[in-house]
């Protein structure tokens, strides 16, 4: 390629094609009609709830999960609960299990989901 082939303005039949960028001209409906409001702008918050829900958990399973849901590494998190590693693993297998997931960031998504936490 020529060195002076990157610096060549675009064919003027380009502009006008359908494919091109919309250049300061209204925006596309589409065969769908216009794009819908933004609903985000009506949209509430959901109240942050930070208690155990009806019962469904221990009050230590849902300190867990609080200090899981945080993102805090796990001797961190054995650090804040007074305990070491080997019982905080068993802990946290305990209650992956009675959730139905693996892993513990999958634990705080679901109780996160569910309202729990």
């Amino acid at each position: 390629m020529h060195p002076t082939a990157l610096h060549q303005t675009p064919h003027p039949a380009a502009a006008q094609h359908p494919a091109a960028p919309n250049r300061g001209r209204t925006a596309p409906t589409g065969r769908f009609g216009p794009p819908p409001a933004a609903p985000y702008r009506q949209a509430q918050p959901v109240p942050q709830t930070r208690r155990p829900a009806a019962g469904l958990l221990a009050p230590e399973e849902h300190q867990l999960l609080l200090l899981l849901a945080e993102g805090l590494p796990l001797d961190a998190v054995a650090r804040r609960l007074s305990t070491s590693s080997r019982p905080l693993h068993r802990r946290i297998r305990v209650l992956c299990d009675r959730i139905g997931v693996r892993t513990p960031l999958q634990a705080a998504v679901r109780a996160a989901r569910r309202g729990l936490i």
